[in-house]
């Protein structure tokens, strides 16, 4: 699985507009699933993003979790992190997993993270999104799961 996270002050996602998930300070998960990704790729995903350390401590170093801070998550799926750019100018798709794979690794994924203590808010897999943040730091993060061996 893959994801781009974003440490925010504040984050929100709309789908037309009705606001489907908001959240004060923590962290932006931008998520794709990818063709061989299951269960065991979005509870590794999950556990790291429960788990990165970069939110400032007392001496202002990145040392803490959501967990240390009592952050909240708000997951949105994103496709697009499949797309493959090795030549031409149109992204190309074909490494996301299919949407029905991608729907439920997406709610496991966010399901898991909840599992784990985090405040999770989330988008509307599949719908067109709007979403809206306020980047801390600026901090953005790139993730990347790779599915275990058959």
């Amino acid at each position: 699985m893959r994801a781009l996270v974003q440490r925010v002050s504040r984050a929100s996602v709309r789908v037309g507009e009705e606001t489907t998930g908001e959240i004060g300070a923590g962290l932006l998960v931008l998520v794709c699933a990818m063709q061989g990704d299951g269960e065991t790729e979005a509870e590794k995903l999950a556990a790291k993003v429960a788990k990165l350390r970069v939110f400032r401590d007392g001496g202002g170093k990145m040392n803490l979790s959501l967990a240390d801070t009592g952050g909240a998550a708000l997951v949105v799926s994103q496709f697009t992190l499949a797309a493959e750019m090795s030549s031409g100018n149109r992204p190309g798709f074909s490494h996301a997993a299919a949407p029905a794979d991608g729907e439920r690794l997406y709610e496991y994924f966010a399901a898991h993270l909840a599992h784990l203590g985090i405040p999770v808010a989330t988008g509307r897999f599949g719908a067109e999104m709007k979403v809206d943040l306020t980047n801390d730091g600026p901090v953005t993060l790139w993730l990347d799961i790779p599915p275990a061996p058959a």
